[in-house]
């Protein structure tokens, strides 16, 4: 499946502003970026690096005055998305270094503090992958899935108590019962096709069976059309923008997801 995916971020700066940006989707299993625009106006010197998540970041300051960021990118997709009922946990001794860092609590998930509600949730299921489902299952049960319900992140333990959240805040809560069970999981934050109402979209990844799964409690159904974007171990790590010095917003912020062709 050929998607193109679009941002434009209009800001009005005060003061000259120091930015990192997460914006560069990256080719890999489950994507290829065929070809990718990214503009800065007024044009401005760009330093790319990539973070300890394999994340493309942008350095840059902006300018005193109005400033526009625009991205596109023309990619394919997996025709589906990956599911693998019955995949086995996998050990904590058996896992890749790079995945240790994802059993750990963060900011956003307090896993330490989800154990016992995990377990009750997930008490009849095969450990793994059918946990993880379980876990998905519930969120759409119980947690109000509310595009606009909140403006900044809250943690698994806030959403918890609200029972109602955006994208990211059923992803936190989603995370932190994962890894309550020693199951592996990142926040991933990137465009899906087909959402509504359109806009940047964040979701989860677990590990298991030996390769990380796609997880959405926001969905009826997984389906083609996810471009991440950016992967961490919370909304913190995963910023599409950070910007330093006197706090400024976007004065307007358009997503757009087309598909292309088959």
């Amino acid at each position: 499946m050929w998607v193109r995916t679009q941002c434009t971020l209009d800001f009005d700066i005060g003061v000259p502003t120091p930015f990192v940006l997460m914006l560069r989707p990256r080719s890999g299993a489950q994507q290829w970026i065929a070809r990718e625009e990214y503009r800065l106006e007024p044009s401005v010197p760009v330093f790319e690096y990539t973070d300890n998540y394999g994340n493309l970041c942008q350095r840059l300051v902006a300018p005193q005055g109005p400033f526009r960021i625009s991205t596109s990118a023309e990619v394919m997709t997996a025709d589906w998305v990956d599911g693998a009922p019955g995949a086995p946990f996998v050990e904590i001794q058996n896992l890749p270094d790079s995945v240790l860092d994802y059993l750990l609590p963060s900011r956003y998930c307090e896993s330490d503090r989800f154990h016992e509600m995990a377990t009750e949730i997930t008490a009849n299921f095969q450990p793994g992958y059918d946990q993880v489902a379980a876990i998905v299952e519930w969120l759409r049960n119980n947690i109000s899935y509310r595009p606009g319900s909140s403006s900044v992140p809250m943690s698994a333990t806030e959403v918890n108590s609200r029972r109602i959240g955006v994208c990211r805040d059923l992803a936190h809560i989603g995370i932190a019962l994962c890894r309550s069970l020693s199951i592996p999981a990142r926040m991933v934050v990137g465009y899906l096709s087909g959402l509504v109402p359109m806009d940047l979209h964040a979701w989860f990844e677990a590990y298991v069976g030996g390769r990380w799964y796609t997880f959405d409690a926001t969905q009826p159904e997984l389906h083609s059309g996810y471009v991440a974007v950016g992967y961490g171990r919370d909304a913190a790590d995963v910023a599409v923008y950070s910007q330093f010095g006197p706090v400024v917003y976007p004065k307007a912020q358009t997503v757009r997801v087309e598909n292309l062709r088959a």
